[in-house]
């Protein structure tokens, strides 16, 4: 029979031992035993000297002549902290710029900028050709013209004409100089960018060797793992700073606008 106070008794009522779980913790973890553990040395972000002589100059501006090193780290740190933030920020806003929706199913292409400047710089250089052939046609009309009577604008004409025909012919001599060349030097070899016994898919190096079976996720010594850069240019900082409460009015923002 147990007493009224064993009924009170977690432990004992689901059949766990208190003191056979203590000894089997303090088994697993004896190579903690006795260990001393320290923290990390707090090392600043910004140089202490040169920033703590910045803040003690702009305190004497308002009557402060004693700045402690607490005060340095601590600036020191919110910096750090601050700039992790505008960067992620920052980067958060580069990647949204950069994503596509070209190939997405759930959105449909309306107008294409892209084609249409496209389109126009070819309507434009087709009126140059256009141009250029109905001024090259007057120019060898001149030329062949054999008219006694010689005025000022045929003598310009003619002579407008020699020029065009001898620059023709320049250009001529240079494609067949450069063509000339191109077929002395021969084929132009592929650079190769990875190696041929390693395989790079997803990040993941395949590591293959003659004569054996490959090894996935095998580890190499030699592994082309190709990283993404973030470019970040002008345009994000500056719709950042729109953003941001602090910095939507700054002159700093109207700074960045004017460049």
């Amino acid at each position: 029979y147990r007493d009224d106070d064993d009924i009170n008794d977690v432990a004992s009522m689901a059949g766990v031992n208190l003191n056979e779980e203590s000894a089997r913790i303090m088994a697993t973890n004896s190579d903690l035993v006795g260990t001393q553990i320290q923290s990390c040395k707090d090392e600043p972000f910004l140089a202490a000297i040169p920033l703590h002589k910045r803040i003690l100059e702009m305190a004497k501006k308002l009557g402060i002549t004693d700045v402690p090193t607490e005060v340095v780290t601590f600036i020191s740190h919110a910096t750090q902290n601050r700039l992790r933030t505008v960067i992620e920020k920052v980067t958060v806003i580069t990647q949204h710029r950069m994503e596509s929706y070209k190939d997405d199913e759930w959105y449909e292409q309306a107008t294409d900028v892209r084609s249409q400047l496209k389109f126009f710089e070819q309507l434009e250089r087709l009126e140059k050709q256009r141009k250029d052939e109905q001024e090259r046609e007057i120019l060898l009309k001149a030329a062949k013209s054999r008219s006694r009577q010689e005025d000022p604008e045929q003598a310009r004409l003619k002579q407008k004409a020699k020029e065009m025909q001898q620059q023709e012919l320049a250009q001529m001599r240079q494609r067949d100089a450069n063509l000339t060349a191109l077929a002395a030097i021969g084929p132009r070899k592929k650079r190769k960018l990875e190696s041929p016994g390693l395989l790079t898919i997803g990040g993941e190096g395949l590591a293959v060797s003659g004569g054996s079976q490959a090894g996935v996720g095998a580890p190499s010594s030699r592994q082309y793992a190709r990283q993404k850069i973030t470019r970040v240019n002008l345009r994000d900082f500056i719709f950042y700073m729109e953003q941001e409460r602090e910095t939507s009015h700054s002159l700093l923002l109207y700074r960045a606008l004017l460049k």
